[in-house]
């Protein structure tokens, strides 16, 4: 039975993970035609929109109230939903800043994705200025997507990198930071009414700086249309109801290891939709980054 249930929430997780990166060729797609801000503004509000329906119809079993009456819980919810929704802020827009860098010709889907997904080894790195201990496993998955970045960002040599690697690497520090602050707040304030929190911050900032700092031009923003509702219904929306559910069937190995396939379907995606091919030194630098990903969710028993 329990293998029943792993397989069930593995397959629900990797169809999240799917449609997460069938999104970075989204994000490419439109990084011509709307600026960054505004294109993070409108998905944010986008996937807002859609998980305030999931939670109306929720809250109509549970009678629950969108914000919390009780002064110390709505306190948390503030303080956890801004916090979030200040990191994804930052995280979101370095990263389509970066695959908007990237020039013509470079699988930007690919590099975007397998550079995100360093978040999985930031975290217990981070976690360790924190008071937490690492183990040899987690060091050797550090060192082999540290030979993965070199064999995907440099394969030209030093002069090889781009400002959209420097751009996506930042936005994997922040996503860490990210992840860090839910695991924090998650419990007390519930991950779908968190996340609709944070969509929300993330969606007005975006707005604000956008209004301050882009010239938008309407006509390719209803071009890019497609693109926007595509990450604000599938990937905010459907993608993390989807990891909601899964996780609760999967073991948390089990769990991570399935998301973790994000980047190889961005990779994927870029190759057959977009076209973007990558050299046999960039398969390799992606090959060393998602093992040294698994590497680094693979359950190992410590010594007394």
């Amino acid at each position: 039975m329990n293998r029943f249930r792993n397989l069930k929430g593995s397959l629900i997780l990797c169809l999240a993970s799917l449609i997460w990166g069938l999104a970075f060729v989204a994000q490419s797609d439109a990084a011509d035609k709307v600026p960054p801000l505004l294109f993070n503004s409108l998905r944010a509000l986008i996937g807002a929109l859609f998980l305030f329906i999931l939670i109306l119809f929720r809250n109509r079993k549970t009678h629950r109230p969108l914000f919390p009456k009780d002064t110390e819980q709505r306190k948390k919810t503030l303080i956890g939903g801004g916090l979030c929704g200040l990191l994804l802020t930052v995280s979101v827009n370095l990263q389509q800043f970066g695959i908007s860098y990237y020039p013509d010709g470079v699988a930007a889907e690919a590099r975007a994705g397998f550079l995100t997904a360093l978040y999985v080894i930031l975290v217990p790195l981070i976690s360790v200025f924190l008071g937490k201990r690492i183990g040899l496993p987690l060091l050797g998955a550090v060192a082999l997507a540290m030979g993965g970045i070199w064999f995907l960002c440099f394969s030209d040599g030093v002069g090889g990198i781009y400002l959209g690697d420097l751009l996506i690497f930042l936005c994997a520090v922040s996503f860490s930071l990210h992840i860090l602050v839910i695991d924090r707040y998650v419990d007390t304030v519930g991950g779908v009414t968190l996340s609709f929190w944070q969509f929300v911050v993330c969606g007005v900032l975006s707005a604000i700086l956008s209004l301050i700092f882009e010239d938008a031009v309407w006509q390719n923003v209803l071009a890019a249309s497609p693109q926007i509702l595509y990450l604000g219904i599938f990937s905010s929306g459907i993608a993390y109801t989807l990891q909601i559910i899964g996780q609760r069937f999967a073991e948390p190995t089990v769990a991570s290891l399935s998301m973790s396939l994000e980047s190889v379907f961005a990779a994927l995606g870029g190759w057959l939709i977009s076209g973007n091919r990558l050299s046999g030194r960039e398969v390799l630098g992606c090959a060393l980054v998602f093992c040294g990903i698994v590497l680094a969710q693979l359950p190992f028993r410590q010594k007394r």
